[in-house]
This record gives structure tokens, sequence and C-alpha cells, in this order.
């Protein structure tokens, strides 16, 4: 059975809520380990606020990408067939021989780091005419400034946001900008099962 995607439970957890999502998203609840979902909670969440509260800052690139190779780790080990890969800097980015892109016509997901008032994870599922599928962890009642950001309501199995491909790519402090390339980060996570070879992909690379 598939799970619809969730929202953070507070204002720090965007990074352990969207990895939960690429999980749910790649894998039926039946497939989906406990130790899965046990440890991306334990290892996220690793930053101190100005109060000295740990968490408050929500969860460090440190930790993502530790995350991810324990993922890649405990798939290679045969408990659930999942992989992941880190990226980081120039790697991070949307167009020709696109890292992200590449994944995403391969059936992955990716798990980037935007900006949206702060740093903030999303989820990318995929693509289609008006802008890339995202899923925003960050529950808004209110309508986005932004108007051509199309908003979906209800219970969402993929995505809640349809965004413009040029939107990520901008390197100023803008909503949904990975912003300046020292900044930026993103996970690659694939359901090996279901994972296209690249032999089997049409390259549509823009």
């Amino acid at each position: 059975m598939r799970n619809p995607l969730r929202y953070q439970l507070s204002e720090y957890d965007c990074g352990p809520t969207t990895m939960l999502n690429a999980v749910s998203y790649l894998f039926s609840r039946e497939e989906i380990s406990p130790e899965v979902i046990k440890n991306i909670m334990l290892y996220s969440l690793d930053t101190y606020g100005s109060e000295g509260i740990m968490g408050k800052r929500g969860t460090s690139s440190a930790a993502m990408m530790f995350l991810s190779n324990w993922l890649n780790s405990y798939g290679n080990i045969g408990h659930q067939p999942i992989s992941s890969q880190y990226l980081s800097g120039k790697s991070v980015f949307l167009g020709e021989e696109s890292r992200i892109d590449d994944a995403l016509a391969r059936g992955g997901v990716a798990v980037v780091r935007v900006l949206l008032e702060g740093g903030h994870y999303v989820l990318i599922t995929g693509e289609e005419e008006a802008g890339m599928r995202v899923f925003d962890p960050y529950y808004e009642e209110e309508d986005l400034n932004n108007k051509d950001i199309i908003v979906l309501k209800g219970l969402c199995f993929s995505h809640n946001r349809v965004i413009p491909r040029y939107y990520f790519n901008r390197e100023t402090w803008e909503d949904y900008a990975f912003g300046p390339w020292e900044d930026r980060e993103a996970v690659l996570l694939f359901n090996e099962a279901r994972k296209l070879t690249q032999e089997g992909t049409i390259e549509y690379f823009i």
C-alpha cells in the first residue's frame, strides 16, 4: 500500500520529514524497514539553536551526508533495495548532464536544499510541462505569492507543488532557489528493484 506524503511537525524537521517522504514515495508501506525510519530520525535534527537547544536549527549537511551513506550501505547489505548518493556544490543543478535530472529519469527522487526564508529541504519526484513536481513538507494554509507555482491541496502521494524549472538554478536568495554554489546539496535516492538503467531511458536533458 502507498502512503500519502506527510508534513513536518515543527519548524525544524523538514530534513527528516523529506527523507522519510522519499522512502515513502519509492517503496510501499510493506517494503519499508523500521530500521530505516528509526535511523533517519536518530541521525537528523543534529544542530543547536541560539538557546543551546538541540535540533532548533534543523538538520546539518553533515547529517544528510551521513544518512545518504548509511542508506546506501544498508541497501548494499540487502535488507532493503535502496541506494543513495549525496551531491554538493557544483553537482547540484538542473540541466544538461545534471545528476538530478538523470536520477528522476530513472525513477529516483531528489531531496534538495532550497531557499525559503532560510535553508529548507523539499522532495523532487519528477517533471511535467509546467515544471518540477515537488513535495514541500511545510504546510501553508494561505496561498503562495508566487503565482507561477501550482499548489495542490488534499492528500498528496507524489507532489503538492509544480515549480518552474528555472526557479531552482538561481544563485540569488529567492524562493525555491538552490542558491549560492557553495551552499548547495542534494540526496538522490532509488528503489533498486525498480530503477531504470541509463540504457533503458531516453536522454531528455535540456
